[in-house]
């Protein structure tokens, strides 16, 4: 049975994934995944050249701000990118062999098809907002641009098998324990 961790930016998912980690629970990261595929394999680093232009890769790094200028320019440009870099990671993932998932963007992705078991990782917006604005040192309104572009978390919950609380004042430890519990 394959299990994949989601929520939104600033959810706690990784935080999650590391507690599991401490179990002994190997957790499959799409996003590391992602950022490897696209330094290391030489048909993403073509196509997504092609799509964005000569000054996505400067000295063999990703040019980070020019890729999200690009995402963030149209509706259509992350579509285009994940059309790129989504069949990779899902292939990826396939050969790892792990059992468990982190990916934030599971159903926007269609990744959930690659799994059997959904948790959502679920906080309130506001501590959300102050999270991403903390770890990526940004603004109110970029924190709110980069959420927008995901599925809402009351929709993330409902197509969940599970829910993890990880608002400050819900003990994750246990709901883990409790996760794994039924899980077996």
């Amino acid at each position: 049975m394959k299990t994949a961790i989601t929520g939104g930016i600033g959810s706690g998912k990784s935080y999650v994934c590391s507690r599991l980690a401490a179990r002994g629970i190997s957790v499959y990261d799409c996003d590391s995944a992602a950022k490897r595929l696209m330094l290391t394999s030489p048909p993403i680093i073509e196509a997504l050249t092609a799509l964005i232009g000569p000054d996505t890769y400067t000295g063999g790094r990703l040019n980070k701000a020019r890729v999200a200028e690009f995402l963030l320019a149209a509706d259509g440009n992350a579509k285009a990118i994940d059309s790129i870099v989504h069949p990779a990671v899902a292939a990826d993932f396939r050969r790892s062999g792990a059992t468990w998932m982190e990916c934030a963007i599971l159903f926007e992705s269609g990744f959930d098809s690659l799994v059997d078991r959904v948790v959502a990782v679920t906080a309130p917006e506001s501590l959300r907002l102050r999270r991403v604005m903390d770890r990526d040192g940004i603004t109110e309104a970029k924190a709110r641009q980069w959420m927008a572009r995901q599925l809402p978390q009351a929709e993330v919950e409902r197509r969940a098998h599970y829910t993890i609380i990880n608002d400050g004042q819900h003990d994750i430890d246990q709901q883990i324990d409790q996760l794994i519990n039924k899980l077996k």
